[in-house]
């Protein structure tokens, strides 16, 4: 009864808890929270010192006694003690300017295809400890294609390609269900690890992950581009132990990255493969939708298209796609039942 009463005064929110960043949706707002998973504690005294940009802003700074610590791993939760604080923080800032004291917010939360049934729970577990009313888990590549507009409850087919920062999940969605899929460790975060790897064989050097990202964002592409790009990046000489900085191009930066994309590719062709035949003409009919931040990589689109011989396009607002479709659901219950994983709190 209780829980009713406080659940009038909270803001049912839509929660896309990713490896990389953690985004919050409310009805009323949309997007209100889009901040990095990460959390830096105070080992000496289990104490929370901060979240999200915050927190990023210490990781690889921080003394002996000071971690920052990224909870989700893969998509999945590694620490539930930490990911429980991360949710409760995040629920009470969206909060923050309302009347209630303690929320009590229905969440939809977007979860990986291929998650067992100990990390399903491990998520309810996190939400409600950290505050939540009713907690509704959605496949992430499910929410994905409902932020991107795409016609998901139809009897035709719709492939959609969500490449996270944990995970890349490949998708056939039919009559409001994954009919073929594959899911994959090679994502945005494998990226970055390319680039550190290449640096450290190529030139010696060591660089941290926020750097790699930077190269990455800034001259990463997975086709050749018309205009050439080259940046300076600065690490540490792995000979000598001091700082360095070398200049390096698109070029240099493709050759990394290349066999991760490359894996993707070719999961995209084995989930075709293992596709009805009705499904794979509608697909080549209405093509493939590239959703999540490794979609923004520069010529992907194109380099799938050429690969799969198949029109593709990435969605509006590709980082947002799986957080605005889990909001989308919290609207919509009829959708909501129809696309609810099993083993979740009845609607």
């Amino acid at each position: 009864m209780l829980n009713k009463l406080l659940g009038k005064f909270s803001k049912d929110l839509g929660i896309d808890l990713g490896t990389k960043n953690t985004l919050v949706y409310t009805a009323d707002k949309g997007i209100v929270i889009n901040e990095p998973s990460v959390v830096a504690v105070n080992t000496r005294t289990d104490e929370i010192l901060a979240v999200g940009d915050e927190a990023k802003k210490m990781v690889g700074k921080t003394p002996g006694h000071i971690q920052a610590i990224k909870p989700l791993v893969d998509g999945v939760i590694s620490d539930f003690e930490v990911t429980e604080k991360m949710l409760k923080y995040f629920i009470d800032k969206v909060h923050a300017d309302g009347f209630t004291l303690i929320p009590r917010p229905r969440v939809v939360i977007g979860i990986p295809l291929d998650i067992t049934e100990v990390e399903k729970k491990a998520v309810e577990d996190a939400a409600k400890s950290a505050g939540a009313r009713q907690v509704y888990l959605i496949e992430e590549s499910m929410a994905a294609a409902i932020g991107a507009r795409l016609p998901v409850a139809d009897p035709t087919a719709t492939m959609i390609v969500d490449i996270g920062g944990g995970t890349t999940e490949i998708s056939v969605i039919s009559l409001g269900g994954v009919v073929s899929w594959k899911s994959l460790r090679q994502a945005g975060n494998e990226l970055d690890n390319n680039i550190i790897q290449y640096f450290r064989e190529e030139f010696s050097m060591l660089i941290g992950e926020q750097v790699a990202e930077n190269v990455k964002l800034q001259i990463g592409s997975a086709a050749s581009l018309k205009e050439p790009m080259e940046m300076e990046v600065r690490g540490r000489d792995l000979t000598n132990g001091l700082p360095r900085a070398v200049t390096v191009n698109d070029s240099q930066i493709r050759e990394a990255i290349n066999k991760t994309i490359n894996q993707v590719i070719d999961n995209i062709k084995i989930t075709l493969e293992i596709t009805p035949p009705e499904l794979v003409s509608d697909i080549y009919e209405h093509g493939i939708t590239l959703t999540g931040g490794g979609a923004l990589l520069r010529g992907l689109d194109k380099e799938i298209a050429q690969a799969t011989k198949i029109p593709v396009r990435v969605a509006d607002d590709a980082l947002t796609c799986v957080v605005r479709g889990a909001g989308i659901l919290l609207e919509d219950p009829e959708l909501l039942e129809k696309v609810l994983t099993p083993n979740s709190d009845e609607f």
